[in-house]
């Protein structure tokens, strides 16, 4: 990770047919474009590979989470769950269709507790949005359980995990939506970009038509413009050169997954000298994508005293209750309510505050993030830096 690390002749020979054929947009110029679809068979080609029967390609991984949850009709007033340790993108794309970010607890998958789960379920809930946060798969199958004994559509954030499975079953494919970031730093990029995977055409057509202003896409003599709009929508139309780009990485996915998980054994055996170590629960190290590396201390001085030693010898590991874009009681502009819009939305409406949220509120997850630090896995691991990160894994073992 992240897929930027292989960029080859792939890539540059599917970014030169579209050059070739001069077309940058995805729709239309058919008599121009010589019969490159990137986008499309970058679709076609991404559904394939996770056993879906459609696919829709967007600009980002958090247009994908917006374009979902309007197809799914989610607005103003619903509730939608999702986790409270994930990117922020997850609950700004909750936010921005007005609807109301109720946060979960995570347990040792550091991704969302099925059984905090249960507890924050209520007649608004119009969504569940659990994250195969960093690379590893979510109880999905407990979640989509519980999801459906409420009649509750689950969105998987897959943003992280492309490739990852869990029994054999690709993350992304469980719910009725899952959706994917292709971002700089993702396992397969296409620099920035995503995509909606899902087995229902009405709501696979929904997505299409969303996330091209609406347009129905139905063939029409009139050609672009002539198309019916059923209802609103907005632009987060991928390119052509993203989609060209999406294709060669694709087709080096697996590759990638495998390279991470040797990578990955690596760091685990050199974490292993730390007194008191625990990893975090995998529950399928054969489908784990093998993106990033977590281990936990004892307690929060412990942690800060390895981290301390590992950044002092250059090779520092993320600590989530540090960071300020994962972790739920550092999101100060969610916490307290920052906005630009005049009124106050979407904190408030019409004069009144309409959502408050509590830094203490998800003791659990605190008590675990506060003992955890990451490693990113990369593709490429010189023996000179495994040399590094190991002797100074040795060095904090001493602390």
């Amino acid at each position: 990770m992240p897929g930027f690390e292989i960029f080859g002749a792939e890539e540059k020979q599917q970014v030169l047919d579209v050059l070739d054929s001069g077309v940058l947009f995805r729709y239309e110029f058919a008599a121009q474009r010589k019969d490159v679809w990137k986008v499309r068979e970058f679709e076609q080609a991404f559904a394939a590979y996770t056993g879906a029967t459609h696919a829709q390609a967007v600009t980002s991984g958090t247009a994908a989470l917006k374009v979902a949850l309007a197809a799914l009709g989610v607005g103003a007033g619903d509730e939608v769950i999702t986790q409270g340790f994930t990117f922020v993108a997850t609950w700004e794309a909750i936010l921005d269709c007005g609807a109301v970010p109720v946060f979960t607890e995570v347990d040792l998958t550091l991704n969302m507790d099925p059984a905090d789960l249960e507890k924050k379920i209520t007649p608004k809930t119009k969504a569940i949005v659990p994250v195969h946060m960093m690379g590893a798969q979510a109880r999905i199958e407990e979640i989509k359980a519980i999801a459906d004994r409420c009649n509750i559509p689950v969105i998987e954030d897959t943003a992280q995990a492309a490739g990852g499975r869990l029994h054999g079953r690709h993350l992304g494919s469980f719910g009725a939506v899952g959706t994917f970031s292709f971002d700089a730093v993702k396992t397969m990029t296409t620099g920035e970009g995503g995509m909606c995977i899902t087995s229902d055409e009405a709501l696979w057509r929904r997505m299409s038509e969303y996330q091209d202003h609406g347009h129905d896409h139905a063939p029409n003599p009139g050609g672009r413009g002539g198309e019916g709009r059923p209802f609103i929508g907005f632009n987060y139309r991928m390119m052509e050169i993203q989609g060209a780009i999406g294709l060669a990485q694709l087709a080096k996915l697996d590759g990638i997954v495998a390279a991470q998980k040797t990578n990955k054994a690596f760091f685990q055996e050199a974490a292993s000298v730390l007194p008191g170590v625990r990893f975090r629960e995998i529950l399928d190290a054969d489908g784990d994508s093998a993106t990033f590396l977590t281990f936990m201390l004892p307690d929060s001085e412990r942690t800060t005293a390895v981290n301390q030693v590992l950044r002092d010898e250059g090779v520092g590991a993320v600590r989530w209750s540090e960071n300020g874009w994962h972790y739920y009681p550092n999101w100060e502009h969610l916490l307290e309510g920052k906005t630009y819009c005049h009124g106050g939305w979407p904190f408030s409406a019409h004069g009144k505050r309409r959502i408050v949220y509590d830094p203490q509120a998800l003791p659990a997850s605190a008590a675990i993030l506060e003992r955890a630090l990451t490693y990113q896995v990369p593709i490429l691991l010189a023996d000179e830096q495994k040399t590094k990160i190991a002797a100074a894994l040795k060095k904090a073992a001493q602390v």
